[in-house]
């Protein structure tokens, strides 16, 4: 029987802000559960996020805006992945989100928003479900 590679998550930092500490401890708790992390970083437009979602073969893209601006960018890469025919790969984001932004941002191509305090497991079972299911 084939092994299966592990699930390949790219994680991006949209927008201006200026730190990745929760963007870094997410990337890095997901490696601890086995799953492939490839880390962007910050300040990234989401046309690099989804070429370098569509390079990296990913099964998730995993989003962070950690100075707002999540209703612009956000539903930019669910559309430009779209676009580009990923409708197969997961979109997830996180951050300090206000719960009132996450039904327009469902609505707008982004599948779960994790926001502070969230344990490591619900998002890596969350994505293990759902990548699972495609």
């Amino acid at each position: 029987m084939a092994q299966q590679r592990p699930i390949r998550i790219l994680i991006g930092i949209t927008g201006l802000g200026g730190h990745d500490r929760g963007a870094r401890f997410v990337a890095q708790s997901l490696k601890e559960q086995g799953m492939e992390v490839i880390y962007l970083g910050l300040r990234q437009r989401p046309e690099q996020i989804v070429k370098a979602a569509l390079q990296e073969d990913v099964d998730v893209i995993g989003l962070s805006s950690p100075a707002g601006g999540h209703n612009l960018y956000f539903p930019e890469v669910a559309r430009l992945a779209r676009d580009r025919g990923m409708h197969n790969v997961l979109i997830i984001g996180g951050g300090t989100i206000p719960e009132e932004d996450i039904p327009y941002l469902k609505d707008n191509g982004i599948n779960a928003i994790f926001t502070p305090g969230t344990p490591i497991n619900a998002i890596a079972n969350y994505i293990r479900t759902h990548v699972i299911k495609r």
